[in-house]
Parts: structure tokens; sequence; C-alpha cells
């Protein structure tokens, strides 16, 4: 399988692309997506960034967020903390 791949208009990402970018083995990012201890968010692109999706993923405290094309070649990735919200959620 492609590291990002595009099945009935949803994006897949391979697990081998989310495990290291978490300091995780692979073979524990589905589980952990189960569990809702890894969660993703998507975005598509308007005006001027039309065309691409904003695939973000959440753990522990940090993020993963890739841009891809509309094929899912990724254009940027970016890794850093999750902000904490007000209040202490999240």
């Amino acid at each position: 399988m492609d590291r990002i791949s595009r099945q009935d208009g949803r994006f897949v990402v391979d697990a081998d692309l989310l495990g290291p970018a978490f300091g995780l083995d692979p073979a524990l990012v589905p589980g952990l997506m189960q569990q809702g201890r890894i969660t993703s968010r998507h975005e598509t692109g308007e005006g001027a960034d039309a065309g691409t999706f904003r695939l973000s993923f959440f753990h522990a405290g940090r993020v993963l967020r890739l841009t891809v094309d509309a094929e899912g070649r990724i254009l940027k990735q970016a890794r850093f903390d999750r902000p904490e919200r007000p209040g202490g959620a999240g």
C-alpha cells in the first residue's frame, strides 16, 4: 500500500507513517485508533488552497499534520506539541 491512498473519497494513511511520527510501533496504531487514543481531523482546502487536504492526527499531546494533494502525495508535513486548550480540556 502507498503511505497515503484514497478509497471511496476518504484518505487512508499507513500505520508505517503514523507510528514513527508518534514514537510508536506501527503495529500499535490500529488499536490506538480504535480506542480513540489516536484521533484525526480532515480539512479540505478552499480558495488558494483548493485541491489540497489537511490531515491532522493527534496522540498524547502531539500533532502530525499532513498537507496532501488529491492523490495523497504529501506536500507538507509538520509535527508539533498540541497547544493546551483553555480550561485544561485537550
